[in-house]
């Protein structure tokens, strides 16, 4: 048995927490730089704004609704969560941290889950006030269309039976009234159905979870995949996904981001390039890996049509794997300058580490590396780099070159406090 559960509108969530005037308003939280929605509560559900909705075009609701936005908090939001998990972790023996607002546990062994449910969605109101929903069954598939029916039976009313309102437990109700959720249930609701997929599916008149549950498997796998054979197998309570407890290393680690206020010079966009090759770079050592490959990018901004165009993109390889921040700078600075042209307003960069590998391989190179790479190991002082911002926040220390100083770092105007990972922000009641 598996349980999934997951914070309702976890972003505004979190906010209203400690700003409980914002209850009963219409909220909505935005992306980096403000430039969109992406996240709802249910008042703004209702009227009619859109999850990845741009906010100039919902700016007038503050006016005529009374809508409040908020820039994206997410050292708040990941603490929450952090706070979130260990009390849901008591559900079960495992839990898998799928996002940062769901978890699948594992319930093996666990006697009455649906009673244990409700205590631990109860002890999550009371201990960081927020409102969860759990949905329960043989498979994960089915537990996340379980979680999915206990939420829309709770805040739209007639969807589907009452009683399975924040918690649904699938092995607790009869075969007819599952099949008649199922039915109920458009596929494109069902996990690892996608848009496309759904569209096709519903071209072969498969178009509620049912038709879906119901479908030749051979026919299935010839036409789609092995993917969604196990979503068919998983509907039929034939568990095909297990937990993932130790979730599995990047492929690939990126970090992007807008500018605030468009870049026309190298020396900033430098910076910028820097700035966030030091958090791959972070993120880098935290899974114990190296790269072998840096790939820096920049672009104009599609939306702003009477810029000229610009979008080029550079990979410097590197002779010998590598996480030390200095060296992957090094590389991304190069690569910077072999694709910046004067002349346009840049809108976004990026790095990507590429070429992933263990940081306990160790590949030795035949010829003489030249500076920087063949360096004194810097390993000891990267660690102590992030031992230090761990400890005292991101950024506390860093290459000077990442220093964020530049008119390029993101307009986070609505940014609420950090009321649990900034001292001074801490609430203080009298």
């Amino acid at each position: 048995m598996f349980a999934l559960l997951d914070g309702n509108n976890f972003y505004a969530s979190c906010e209203r927490v400690f700003r409980p005037s914002l209850k009963g308003i219409p909220l909505v939280v935005l992306s980096n730089n403000d430039g969109c929605v992406i996240a709802r509560s249910e008042e703004a559900k209702a009227i009619g704004i859109k999850m990845g909705q741009p906010y100039f075009q919902v700016q007038h609701l503050h006016t005529t609704h009374g809508m409040v936005a908020l820039s994206a908090n997410f050292a708040l939001y990941g603490d929450m969560s952090d706070r979130m998990m260990s009390l849901a972790a008591g559900m079960g023996p495992e839990q898998e941290i799928y996002s940062i607002d769901e978890c699948f546990i594992g319930l093996q062994g666990v006697a009455d889950v649906t009673r244990r449910a409700h205590a631990i969605r109860s002890r999550i109101q009371r201990g960081i006030g927020i409102t969860t929903c759990v949905g329960i069954a043989p498979t994960k598939t089915l537990a996340k269309l379980a979680n999915h029916i206990a939420k829309d039976a709770e805040r739209k009313p007639g969807s589907y039976p009452p009683h399975l309102a924040g918690v649904c437990n699938l092995a607790e109700i009869s075969t007819e009234l599952l099949a008649h959720m199922l039915r109920c249930t458009p596929v494109g609701d069902v996990w690892g159905v996608g848009r496309r997929i759904a569209k096709r599916l519903c071209e072969h008149n498969i178009a509620t979870a049912w038709e879906l549950r119901n479908a030749p498997v051979p026919w299935v796998r010839s036409q789609f995949g092995v993917v969604l054979e196990r979503t068919v197998r998983e509907l039929q309570g034939i568990a095909c996904l297990e937990l993932e407890t130790q979730p599995p290393p990047k492929q690939q680690i990126a970090c992007t981001r807008s500018f605030g206020r468009p870049v026309t010079e190298l020396a900033p966009l430098i910076e910028a390039v820097s700035h966030f090759t030091q958090r791959a770079a972070e993120k880098l050592r935290a899974q114990e890996h190296r790269c072998g490959a840096v790939h820096v990018f920049a672009h104009t901004s599609p939306f702003r049509q009477d810029d000229a165009r610009f979008a080029q993109s550079a990979t410097i390889q590197l002779v010998q794997p590598s996480a030390d921040t200095t060296v992957l700078l090094a590389a991304a600075e190069q690569g910077v300058r072999k694709i910046y042209e004067p002349g346009y307003r840049l809108a976004k960069a990026g790095v990507m580490l590429l070429d992933l590998s263990p940081a306990t391989l160790e590949q030795a190179s035949l010829i003489e590396v030249p500076q920087p790479e063949c360096g004194r190991d810097m390993s000891a002082l990267m660690e102590a780099m992030d031992r230090i911002n761990a400890r005292w926040g991101k950024g506390a220390v860093c290459v000077g070159s990442a220093l964020q100083a530049g008119e390029w770092r993101m307009r986070q105007d609505r940014k609420s406090p950090g009321y649990t990972t900034t001292l001074e922000n801490i609430l203080c009641i009298n």
